[in-house]
């Protein structure tokens, strides 16, 4: 991971246009690619983003222009470096399920066919380089299909599952990659950025799956 700490104005030019005067700010270059810039607030939201796969080029005049697949780009413009440095961090265990969470993945798993019919298990913590999916699965007609499991689901976890089909979708023998968000709760703005990116949302009764005695499991 790279820490730049610098003074700079940003602009990104893509889907939308968006613009940062000069400020003193944070900039995280992740080992995934991934370029971000943060400000002294807004706990670990970043001001302005671009998700991998992406490149970075460091241009004249302290430029860099971070541009992913779709032509969209960052620019950012370097005006006082503070600080730069680089650290290996290795590599993350990642986060460990709670109970429920862990729970649920298992009972949907088990009984993989109550996401539809014709759904089959690829398996459960499908390793990638950024984390394990909680289930990897085929939907009836064959297509891949990544399962993120929540008790909650907030926007965090529709990024979280967008950065998985991201990376996914780039190993031909599974692609497409299409994504299901599940959780007990979905929150509005989660369900509503999940619905712009095409990912499905299933809202799940904990009690209910695992209160189920015979075969088949309930999805409300």
């Amino acid at each position: 991971m790279r820490l730049v700490i610098a003074r700079c104005s940003v602009d990104y030019a893509g889907r939308l246009t968006a613009h940062l005067p000069s400020a003193l700010r944070l900039i995280l270059v992740k080992a995934d690619g991934s370029v971000s810039v943060h400000a002294d607030d807004r706990a670990y939201k970043p001001l302005n983003w671009m998700s991998p796969p992406c490149t970075l080029k460091e241009g004249d005049g302290s430029v860099w222009t971070v541009e992913n697949k779709g032509g969209e780009k960052l620019i950012i413009t370097l005006e006082e470096v503070v600080h730069d440095s680089s650290h290996e961090l290795g590599v993350d265990p990642g986060l460990i399920k709670d109970g429920v969470e862990a729970h649920l993945q298992e009972l949907l798993a088990d009984r993989i066919e109550t996401l539809g019919e014709g759904y089959s298990l690829i398996r459960r913590e499908y390793p990638t380089a950024i984390g394990p999916v909680d289930i990897l699965c085929r939907d009836a007609d064959s297509q891949t299909v990544a399962v993120e499991i929540k008790r909650r689901g907030e926007i965090d976890g529709v990024e979280q599952l967008t950065r998985y089909l991201e990376l996914l979708n780039r190993d031909p023998h599974l692609a497409p990659v299409k994504g299901v968000f599940a959780a007990q709760e979905i929150k509005p703005q989660a369900r509503v950025l999940a619905t712009d990116r095409g990912i499905g949302c299933v809202v799940l009764d904990y009690d209910a799956l695992r209160g189920i005695e015979d075969d088949k499991l309930r999805l409300f």
